[in-house]
């Protein structure tokens, strides 16, 4: 991530925390590597998109309200709301929309954090629990995982002693896919203190629930008596990414009143809203998708590994990849071959890639470019 630089007259009118910002990177256009690799077919594994799409349901949906696009949304969102509240069995006053779950982790950031607040959030983490923050002032401290990607408990005992105004956690992890079990995740929010604001952001939430060690941190905070907020997403799982939508479930409605105070009145659009309805109606479409995905998750691992390479365990559809070499300079030579995948680039993980899985065919091109370029070869 680099720093966005201002011309000087400008730069003297912009609050110097938005000067110094990292600028958050998306991966790779896909047309622009298409023109400068000449490759017509791009593979696309840098965004964590489902390759499976949205339920057909969400087609139908969408389309029977292209006539209603010159009306504005439902600001409240109520039907989508309503739709969640009773799938969650929470009241739906304590139910936030965003254009995305990142936008609610922005409206956490400006309803909560003064300039000099201490944050706590992850290493190697996602980069907008770091961004969000220092756009208001706010201070970052980073809780490393531990070298097998693990739970580092004194380092997160440490961290929120200090204490902090706002803890962003994300279960499981992104960009290393692994997860906090129940008893770890337990000993975080049991260590924040109740001056502090605990963000559990789900949003692969949908992949991992198959697993028997994985915590619903919806269960596992309904009943604390501390401010807490869950994050999801329709981006991921339910194949709505270009829509834009997802959702928050808070401790108490006083938390949701204080989003609706920054946010914009109408943040999520009528076939946005319309669409993860539609969505949340077919859950065998959520079901295969997850199958289908655990399963290219767990075969392309195992030939990565297989191979040499060291990947970190995954609970999501996504997979971060020791490639033992400048993780950029395999990125570039991936973008060659027309593989879009995005190089880590926080402090000790710069030999490392993110790479989401696609179709079957799509995830055996990269993992046979991947190994040439590594210079391994499976066994």
């Amino acid at each position: 991530m680099t720093a966005v630089h201002l011309p000087s007259a400008t730069e003297a009118l912009v609050r110097r925390e938005v000067v110094g910002l990292p600028a958050y990177d998306p991966g790779a256009d896909p047309d622009e590597v298409a023109r400068t690799s000449g490759v017509a077919r791009i593979i696309k594994l840098s965004n964590n998109e489902s390759p499976f799409g949205a339920s057909p349901t969400v087609t139908a949906a969408v389309s029977r309200h292209l006539t209603n696009i010159a009306r504005y949304p439902d600001p409240t969102g109520k039907r989508l709301a309503e739709a969640l509240g009773r799938i969650l069995a929470v009241p739906t006053e304590r139910i936030v929309l965003g254009n995305g779950s990142e936008n609610i982790l922005e409206l956490l950031c400006q309803a909560v954090l003064n300039p000099g607040d201490l944050v706590v959030t992850q290493a190697p983490g996602f980069s907008l629990h770091e961004i969000f923050p220092r756009m208001m002032g706010a201070r970052v401290e980073k809780v490393p995982v531990t070298p097998q990607f693990g739970f580092d408990a004194a380092a997160w005992k440490h961290a929120l002693a200090a204490p902090p105004k706002l803890v962003f956690l994300a279960n499981p992890c992104n960009p290393t896919g692994a997860m906090f079990t129940g008893a770890e995740l337990d000993q975080i929010v049991d260590g924040t203190p109740e001056s502090a604001l605990l963000v559990l952001d789900e949003a692969y939430y949908e992949f991992a629930r198959p697993r028997p060690d994985y915590p619903d941190g919806l269960e596992v905070l309904r009943d604390r008596d501390q401010p807490w907020i869950v994050l999801r997403t329709f981006s991921k799982a339910y194949g709505l990414a270009g829509l834009r939508v997802g959702y928050g479930v808070a401790s108490t409605s006083a938390l949701v009143r204080a989003l609706d105070r920054v946010r914009t009145p109408y943040n999520v659009n009528r076939m946005a809203q319309d669409a993860a309805v539609a969505a949340l109606g077919d859950q065998t479409h959520l079901a295969d998708t997850v199958r289908r995905t655990g399963l290219e998750i767990a075969r392309v691992a195992a030939r990565l590994r297989g191979a040499g390479l060291r990947v970190a365990p995954s609970s999501t559809n996504f997979l971060f990849i020791d490639t033992a070499r400048h993780a950029h300079s395999v990125a570039l030579e991936l973008h060659r071959s027309g593989i879009i995948v995005k190089a880590w680039r926080e402090p000790g993980y710069e030999s490392f890639i993110r790479a989401s899985l696609a179709t079957p065919g799509e995830n055996d091109a990269f993992v046979r470019r991947l190994l040439e370029i590594c210079g391994r070869q499976e066994p």
